[in-house]
């Protein structure tokens, strides 16, 4: 099947900013009919090649990944840089113009460099899923974030959302502040100032760790402790008494607050180990609603 730009473009999945509300609404209506369906397997796609292609270390993603598209019944290659010719020198332009040559499908496709994806996409005849690519964006997250969100509080209008953390490396925070807005919904942004991302404060406004607190969602992110090896980040103890969610803050929250966060977790640094899975902590439920998300992204690129 040959696809035009056009339609490569609305089966491609490379970020939320440019999808409109619609859209993104579709995707989540999708994943809500796959959450329901009782059967593991129901093989719509039984008949397609799906290449997850991991040029950037992932365990979680590309197993949630996996499973929806076996759940769809897709034939799926697995391809990690760290054990591929990547690491000779080709280039990832290349390894996905081979994969593609052989004949899948779709690529996920998760990449350090920015901008990267973008023009890739220009130029292979695929759709391709970004499976997050640098500090620019990973909408997989952020669609099952919203779809979280969403089955909690009935819509997303109107909630308050504090994403607090390493903004300026966190693609996470992106895609949820780009798709966030699109359904009327409020962001706050809470980081140390070495962790702040100036050009998003247009968009959003920083605010203090107790501001951020009185928010409907409490969005923990992942301090990147490798990115912080400069000395950043003074130390992980401090980190935690100054921007962690403690036991202490957690016991302050209005009772409908949820907690959430993108995984992996450092425990006791950006969230108290007890917190993981305190009654409104939403993190597990989160990595459940990224299959069906999942899924639906696939259907969309592939079916």
């Amino acid at each position: 099947m040959t696809m035009t730009a056009s339609t490569l473009k609305e089966r491609s999945l490379l970020g939320l900013r440019e999808l409109s509300a619609d859209e993104i609404g579709s995707i989540l209506d999708r994943a809500a009919y796959w959450e329901s369906q009782t059967e593991k397997v129901i093989p719509v796609l039984k008949n397609h090649f799906v290449s997850n292609m991991f040029f950037e270390n992932s365990t979680r993603t590309r197993f949630s990944f996996e499973m929806a598209e076996k759940r769809l019944g897709a034939q799926v290659l697995n391809f990690a840089a760290a054990v591929s010719s990547v690491e000779k020198g080709e280039s990832i332009y290349d390894t996905v113009r081979t994969l593609e040559s052989m004949g899948i499908d779709a690529g996920v496709i998760r990449l350090k460099p920015v901008g990267l994806l973008a023009d890739l996409a220009t130029k292979v005849s695929i759709p391709l899923v970004n499976a997050g690519d640098g500090n620019n964006e990973h909408p997989t997250q952020a669609l099952l974030d919203l779809y979280t969100m969403k089955k909690h509080f009935g819509e997303l209008k109107g909630l308050t959302v504090s994403i607090i953390g390493d903004i300026k490396h966190s693609r996470v925070a992106r895609s949820n502040l780009w798709a966030l807005q699109k359904f009327g919904a409020k962001v706050k942004l809470c980081a140390p100032t070495s962790m702040q991302a100036p050009e998003l404060g247009a968009f959003a406004s920083y605010v203090s760790m107790e501001e951020a607190l009185s928010s409907d969602v409490i969005m923990m992110l992942r301090v990147q402790l490798e990115r912080h090896a400069e000395g950043i980040l003074k130390s992980a103890e401090q980190y935690r008494l100054e921007y962690g969610l403690t036991e202490d803050r957690v016991a302050k929250l209005d009772p409908h607050v949820i907690i959430m966060h993108p995984a992996p977790v450092n425990r006791n640094v950006e969230i108290d180990d007890a917190i993981v899975e305190h009654p409104q902590s939403r993190i597990f439920k989160q990595m459940q609603n990224g299959v069906p998300i999942r899924m639906a992204v696939i259907e969309r690129a592939v079916k």
